[in-house]
């Protein structure tokens, strides 16, 4: 049986968008006839194991894969000598390092690479030094194609100049939409469990609770609508090394009131996360490389407020989606909110058509089954027409 190595240099932890693409992968794999060795950085456990269980799967483990260490590199070796794989692709690893090379040597065939980092805030791309391109194209020769996750993305990498433009394509990021399918039940249990009122107006974002996400823009914005009277709650969905002082600040702020902080949540669908919101937020202050909460409270049918950053324009069709808002205008958040939470004939507008662009674009079916096309594999499962 052919097989397919995949290595992420993340933990999966939860039920998130890219364990949902690894599972998506796996199955159009096994009805292709191909094995699909999932390697992440930890080890998956309990729902998210059993969500990455399949026939076809075997789950493994390397160590700190996306630093390039002796023990990532003696792990990688024995990863390929073990399974043998046709292809290997790299997620989360760092773009220039010696692993594509390493699968050479072990007689993988093809090597592939996706994009997933974000970059900094007001980031540009530049081309790169002569010496750099030069060095880097010889490094990074054996990989076969680099998969960007957005148009920024692709204009990134491409502008670089690190490797010929013809072996960049863009196939984003993407949801289940066989699982994203409202249900009140669900809701009421979200708020029910976060002791949130069944009447209030709830604006939800999901994302590390850290600076670049703009967690203190929306405690800003949360700020503005108390001192104008206005019923809005807010809940922070996930965890990170900020919260504790931003759990402080929105005390010191006097909205501690109005500000739920559920810490992480293994699956957002299941436990009601997008269910219960009437809209959600990424108001990120770095520039979002792709932005899968917005995705998936597409998929959702959900208004999006967001900011005009990396690709999340890609994603968010200003005044048909959702919103865009510039970086850090905590005012203009609290407006945005403000029209939302007063038109719900609006909302119901921009969910739908935001659901509309989530069946075209942010399919996981489909756009597993262009990257399944980019490796020369046969077609898997037809793709979904949900609606």
């Amino acid at each position: 049986m052919p097989t397919l190595l995949s290595v992420f240099g993340i933990n999966p932890f939860r039920i998130g968008g890219q364990e949902a693409f690894a599972r998506e992968l796996s199955l159009q794999l096994d009805q292709s006839g191909w094995k699909s060795v999932l390697c992440f950085a930890g080890a998956p456990m309990g729902h998210v194991r059993e969500y990455l269980s399949l026939p076809n799967v075997v789950l493994e483990v390397l160590d700190r894969p996306e630093q390039v260490h002796r023990g990532s590199l003696a792990g990688l070796s024995k990863l390929l000598r073990l399974h043998r794989p046709k292809i290997l692709h790299l997620y989360y690893t760092g773009f220039v390092g010696p692993y594509p090379w390493l699968a050479r040597l072990h007689g993988v065939r093809h090597v592939f690479f996706t994009d997933q980092s974000s970059r900094p805030s007001a980031y540009s791309p530049k081309r790169a030094p002569l010496w750099k391109r030069g060095l880097v194209r010889v490094i990074n020769y054996p990989i076969t194609r680099v998969v960007c996750a957005s148009g920024f993305g692709h204009r990134c990498m491409t502008t670089l100049n690190l490797l010929p433009a013809d072996r960049f394509t863009v196939i984003y990021n993407a949801v289940d939409l066989d699982r994203a399918r409202p249900s009140a039940e669900r809701a009421a249990s979200f708020r029910r469990k976060y002791g949130i009122s069944d009447g209030i107006f709830l604006v939800t974002q999901v994302s590390w609770i850290i600076p670049e996400k703009g967690s203190v823009d929306l405690l800003e914005a949360a700020r503005i609508l108390k001192d104008a009277h206005q019923p809005v709650h807010f809940a922070l969905v996930g965890e990170g090394d900020y919260r504790s002082e931003y759990t402080r600040r929105a005390v010191e702020m006097g909205v501690d009131d109005c500000v739920t902080w559920t810490g992480l949540v293994e699956d957002p669908f299941s436990e009601g996360v997008y269910d219960a919101a009437d809209i959600v937020c990424q108001v990120s202050r770095w520039e979002e490389l792709f932005g899968y909460v917005i995705a998936e409270a597409m998929a959702y049918a959900k208004p999006v407020l967001a900011t005009q950053v990396g690709g999340i324009p890609e994603l968010v069709q200003d005044g048909e989606t959702g919103y865009l808002v510039p970086r850090g205008d905590a005012a203009q958040i609290a407006d945005r909110i403000v029209r939302l939470a007063g038109d719900a004939e609006l909302r119901a507008r921009m969910g739908q058509a935001g659901r509309r662009v989530a069946e075209e674009k942010f399919d996981v079916r489909k756009n597993v089954a262009q990257l399944m096309a980019l490796y020369g594999i046969s077609a898997g499962r037809v793709p979904s027409n949900a609606s």
